[in-house]
């Protein structure tokens, strides 16, 4: 049985048979890629310091699920900081929007942790350990426990994973359990799965072709100057006449020395034009530019431009979308601004009754329960207090006079409130709850109190 083959490769890493096209991309050393090394060990270095970094006591970032408080910059945020936390989120999209529409995939190619690390970390350790494959692998598996313990370190502290490297793995089972597995995966991606990462599982490259448009940077092939390919030596950018196929033709720069091929780390030809596979690293224009400087020709022959200029028109940056997006951004950064500015220093709420809903007491009054529940949302501790604004006819009875909370930590407060029996209007009335710290925060609540119906009182056994 035959197995049918494609008529060409469909994907820069598949052959046409299906199987696994291996991809070794040889270093074109550069302006670019110098650039890239900059910029990349930096985030390299910002991974790493960030979970040390302090800012007003706490981590830069700090991920705390179990608590479920998340820490940027010295800001706190909670689960009642949804809306916050949403607002965030959209920034982060529109943002993402904004940089592709006017600089394509830069992010892919200079700041995306799957390109730093393959392109910066992991193929020069297999340059160096060519052939001592043993001591690359183990390098690789050094590499992916340090960097799993960095990450989880986002999650619980640098000082906590700090102790847990230095203690008993059966002491904190769950973090060495995240840090096995973040290990593997490390090391299974950067081992072999590689550029598969970009080219199959990474959904953005298939987003480029909404996010980008005919003005959008991109890496491209100046085929106008390029074609038709030949190798017809140094000529000083002046383009030679050839016999080919029995018509004089000219040449042009493109020698089809394949160098920008031989180095794409994901396999592709940009010759070929915008493709899916392109993540943006300017490997290819260093290569080329390489081969133009030595056949005394202009560099750029593969560069940074758009489809609109290679088209031969000018390039606009004002256009709808990249003025549409900053109005977005605007917008949704001003929302944010005013909730992180009107965030309180507690989270009250009133809390919904169990059991019965008021009771007669024997006196003739009616004994209603609240409950308050109180969330400190400072950076320091606090103590509450909690009264009722209102207390003619009334009396509270059953709630403690302060309630001491640590930071991020809530109590219940609960509390009966003793009313007369003709207090109620409808088998209600309307109260504030005042709650307090000992910092001068204060704050009030609305509280429907529940009794009975005047009309319909009867007298409890």
């Amino acid at each position: 049985m035959s197995i049918a083959q494609a008529p060409e490769r469909v994907l820069s890493t598949l052959n046409e048979d299906g199987t696994r096209h291996k991809i070794d991309p040889r270093l074109s050393h550069g302006r670019f890629l110098n650039a890239r090394r900059v910029v990349g060990y930096g985030l390299i270095a910002l991974f790493v310091l960030l979970p040390r970094i302090e800012i007003g006591g706490k981590p830069a970032i700090l991920l705390d699920l179990a608590h479920r408080e998340f820490t940027f910059f010295g800001a706190t945020f909670r689960p009642a900081d949804g809306f916050i936390l949403m607002l965030f989120g959209l920034a982060l999209v529109l943002t993402v929007f904004l940089v592709t529409a006017l600089a394509g995939r830069v992010w892919c190619g200079w700041g995306c942790p799957q390109t730093v690390y393959m392109e910066l970390v992991f193929r020069p350790l297999e340059r160096l350990f060519k052939k001592r494959r043993a001591l690359m692998w183990a390098a690789y598996a050094v590499l992916a426990v340090a960097l799993s313990n960095v990450f989880l370190a986002y999650f619980v502290s640098a000082d906590t994973v700090e102790a847990w490297v230095f203690g008993s793995p059966a002491a904190h089972p769950v973090g060495f359990s995240v840090v096995v597995a973040v290990s593997a995966l490390m090391f299974f991606d950067f081992a072999y799965f590689r550029e598969q990462m970009c080219v199959l599982a990474c959904p953005y490259g298939r987003l480029q072709s909404v996010l980008l448009d005919e003005q959008s940077l991109i890496i491209g092939y100046d085929e106008q100057r390029g074609e038709p390919r030949g190798k017809a030596g140094k000529h000083r950018g002046k383009p030679l006449p050839v016999l080919r196929e029995g018509v004089v033709q000219t040449l042009g720069d493109c020698v089809d020395c394949r160098a920008c091929v031989s180095t794409c780390p994901t396999g592709i030809d940009i010759r070929r034009g915008l493709q899916m596979e392109c993540v943006g690293c300017a490997q290819c224009i260093d290569a080329c530019d390489a081969i133009m400087t030595k056949l005394e020709r202009p560099r750029g022959l593969i560069r940074y431009t758009s489809k609109a200029e290679l088209a031969g028109k000018p390039r606009r940056l004002l256009r709808a979308r990249v003025l549409v997006y900053p109005a977005l951004l605007a917008v949704v950064g001003v929302l944010f601004l005013v909730q992180v500015g009107e965030r309180t220093k507690a989270d009250v709420w009133v809390l919904r009754q169990e059991g019965a809903p008021f009771t007669l007491l024997e006196d003739g009054t009616v004994s209603t329960p609240v409950r308050v529940k109180i969330e400190n949302r400072s950076a320091d501790k606090r103590v509450y207090r909690v009264a009722l604004e209102d207390t003619a006819g009334t009396r509270v009875i059953g709630a403690r006079p302060e309630y001491p909370l640590d930071p991020g930590k809530s109590a219940i407060v609960p509390m009966f409130v003793i009313s007369s029996r003709d207090a109620f209007d409808g088998g209600e009335r309307d109260a504030r709850v005042v709650i307090s710290d000992d910092a001068g925060w204060h704050t009030s609540l609305a509280v429907t109190i529940l009794g009975p119906e005047t009309s319909s009182v009867k007298e409890q056994p």
